[in-house]
């Protein structure tokens, strides 16, 4: 079974994709993703077409379970995997800046072309790193996914935009942009295309921001140079996760561009990338208990301008390093 399902209360679409639960166990020395396995070819990035895809361009009909009050619509949509090396055990801030200019120039490509499918609407760009965030493929590389609907924090964060450019007449996130700048005790580190900060609200204890410093609408509007800063920014920003607490770090990363094929959204929506790490310690997760699942009122046990402190030592210790 795969198939989109209206959530009446939160007016938002559920993916159903019971098929997914057929996925086998790996064996323990078989990994699909490295090439002298066969199932892939030699490469140094690569765009794969996830086996098990919760959405697709050719979805099944769905289950005869609608009526009058529930609906239900077809899956579609694209689900790939991006793998980031060949390298079984590498780990992003490992790579060289030139290789992951590679992986951004890849996830130009794959963004463009999802968006030339008119049906899809979001193209979301993320990486899930690490077994606390359910992540059972070690093999460095993140997932794309084109849905035919804007999700739902997707769609408030561009109803507040709008409204606040609609009454000041300025970009709401270049705005909080500034004000992070000015009072600087949450700005990690920046460069002259991107700013790394721990935003004044965040609900993560390490969840970082990095923000474009100019204002683009998507990853496919960086200049080459954008580029080049974007990947250095990446290296450092996970350089900096691993070396907080002298481990791996385990994160949920995920890239917020404008919709596509939509509304033109171009002088309110700013591309940005948010991080949601599960640790609130070395060896103390942050778990989404009833508060913040239930009532989607979060908590975060840790003052943010105290965080942000431990994560530019943790910046500074990553790049003597280097």
């Amino acid at each position: 079974m795969a198939e989109l399902r209206w959530h009446p209360l939160t007016q938002d679409w559920v993916m159903i994709a019971s098929h997914r639960q057929g996925r086998p166990q790996m064996p323990k020395d078989y990994c699909p993703f490295c090439p002298e396995f066969g199932k892939v070819p030699d490469y140094e990035v690569y765009k794969y077409d996830n086996d098990f895809p919760a959405l697709s361009q050719n979805p099944p009909v769905p289950d005869p379970v609608a009526t009058k009050f529930f609906k239900t619509a077809p899956a579609y949509g694209k689900c790939e995997v991006i793998l980031y090396s060949p390298n079984h055990t590498i780990t992003l801030p490992e790579l060289p800046t030139s290789h992951i200019r590679k992986l951004v120039d890849l996830w130009v490509e794959r963004f463009q072309a999802m968006a030339e499918d008119e049906k899809i609407k979001y193209v979301f760009i993320f990486e899930n790193r690490g077994e606390a965030v359910g992540v059972t493929m070690p093999h460095p590389h993140g997932q794309i996914y084109g849905y035919s609907f804007v999700p739902k924090k997707l769609t408030l964060e561009l109803a507040s935009s709008k409204e606040y450019f609609e009454k000041n007449q300025v970009c709401l996130f270049c705005d909080m942009l500034k004000e992070e700048i000015a009072f600087q005790q949450r700005v990690i580190f920046r460069n002259p295309h991107f700013t790394v900060f721990l935003p004044f609200f965040t609900e993560y204890p390490y969840g970082v921001y990095i923000m474009s410093n100019a204002h683009r609408q998507n990853i496919g509007e960086f200049t080459d140079a954008e580029r080049d800063s974007l990947a250095e920014t990446l290296r450092q920003t996970t350089g900096m996760l691993d070396s907080l607490f002298d481990y791996k770090f385990p994160y949920m990363m995920c890239m917020h561009n404008a919709p596509v094929n939509g509304e033109d959204t171009s002088d309110y929506y700013h591309f940005h990338i948010e991080f949601f790490p599960p640790m609130r310690s070395a060896d103390k997760m942050k778990f989404n208990a009833s508060s913040e699942t239930g009532a989607w009122a979060h908590c975060n046990p840790t003052c943010p301008e105290t965080a942000a402190e431990e994560l530019r030592a943790a910046y500074q210790k990553f790049m003597q390093k280097q």
